[in-house]
């Protein structure tokens, strides 16, 4: 792949995200192809794809690189890539986490612990003193903004910015956010990471991750990572997850637009007891989304009045929405966090919707009618009605 760095310093992301990862050389197919290669004629920097990749992981690579500012190294899921990020860090060391994070995150932390391998020290998300306080003393500070599924904002900005214990390494995982809304190397993180199984791939059909660094040495440790755990990506994943950013920058345009007037109708509805999303001027974190992000995501978490039973109630009867799990793909999908295991602490009527890209009024009515079937007779009539005002 020829990475053209002028070019990639003068366009904008969303044109980036269609130009990068392509062969220019006359003859060349237009879009980078499947090579499902294990290994390559000797004689050229190319011999074993565990070790050195293949065009098509490295067109990911290129497009994703480009979009956080960075260098990136592509994974098998997201979770190899933030694996490879904690293999970063040394017996006896201390990681600071979110309270509120992934729940694959906080269980290899706890697993790393019972180890002994390192301790865990968890902080409020919105703490932002607690977070450079941590920044003096932890060797992996780990953030996660907008937080899954709480969706709090960290102050990135000044929690980078605040002086580090040697040699720690700050990384920031940008799922939610993207790299569309968020640049974490930018504001000053050692890394980011993205779950590409989630808005680059888009369509529900793959599992990809990347770490993106600036920093030459974390990334070649970032690299031998991947090669020992033999955590690389599948030919046909990196693939679908390369086509899938093409059209990224029109998703999330579509979704986040809609995810603003649902949450807004979410807010006023009567068997809604609390809607969650860094746009709401509600919101406890929105000044510092405003100030940080270019959009406010696609992700709204809402709590459902008459508890766990009303909750499973709605995921039992919306129809246009599909009750699954992840997010970030061009279908809404909703589900009740509190009910996977490790996650029993949410609040247990607290629904995760990932909005999709389909009619916002569509979606309306498909949300309110399965709130409707939750609500007292009296209080059908005051649910806010669907319109794009």
């Amino acid at each position: 792949m020829q990475e053209r760095e002028g070019h990639r310093r003068t366009i904008r992301p969303e044109s980036w995200l269609v130009s990068a990862g392509r062969e220019r050389r006359p003859g060349a197919p237009l879009n980078v192809p499947p090579v499902p290669a294990s290994n390559f004629i000797l004689g050229d920097r190319r011999e074993y794809a565990r070790d050195d990749a293949t065009p098509t992981w490295e067109a990911l690579e290129e497009i994703v690189g480009g979009l956080e500012g960075g260098d990136a190294v592509a994974f098998a899921s997201g979770m190899a890539a933030i694996a490879a990020v904690f293999d970063q860090v040394l017996a006896g060391s201390v990681v600071a986490l979110p309270d509120d994070c992934y729940q694959g995150v906080a269980g290899l932390a706890e697993a790393g612990q019972a180890k002994k391998r390192w301790t865990v020290t968890r902080i409020a998300v919105d703490d932002t003193d607690a977070w450079i306080r941590a920044c003096e003393y932890a060797d992996l500070i780990w953030l996660e903004s907008p937080s899954n599924p709480l969706l709090v904002v960290a102050d990135v900005e000044a929690i980078c910015a605040a002086p580090r214990k040697p040699g720690a390494i700050l990384a920031v995982d940008n799922t939610f956010a993207t790299p569309l809304n968020q640049r974490p190397l930018e504001l000053g993180a050692d890394v980011s990471v993205q779950s590409a199984t989630k808005f680059i791939g888009g369509h529900s059909d793959l599992l990809a991750g990347v770490a993106t660094t600036k920093d030459p040495e974390l990334r070649v440790a970032l690299r031998k990572a991947r090669e020992l755990a033999g955590a690389t990506p599948g030919t046909l994943e990196a693939f679908l997850a390369v086509r899938g950013a093409r059209t990224m920058a029109l998703r999330l345009e579509r979704a986040q637009q809609t995810a603003g007037i649902l949450a807004a109708r979410l807010e006023g509805h009567p068997q809604v007891t609390k809607t969650r999303y860094p746009g709401l001027v509600s919101h406890p974190t929105h000044e510092v989304a405003r100030r940080q992000l270019r959009g406010f995501g696609t992700i709204i978490s809402f709590d459902v009045r008459g508890g766990v039973e009303a909750a499973d109630a709605v995921c039992a009867h919306v129809g246009l929405i599909q009750h699954a799990t992840s997010l970030g793909a061009a279908e809404s999908t909703m589900e009740r966090r509190a009910a996977i295991p490790g996650q029993e602490h949410l609040p247990p009527s607290m629904l995760r919707l990932s909005v999709g890209i389909e009619d916002p009024d569509d979606l309306w009515t498909d949300l309110d009618q399965a709130l409707r079937r939750t609500a007292p007779e009296s209080s059908v009539a005051s649910a806010p009605q669907a319109h794009h005002g």
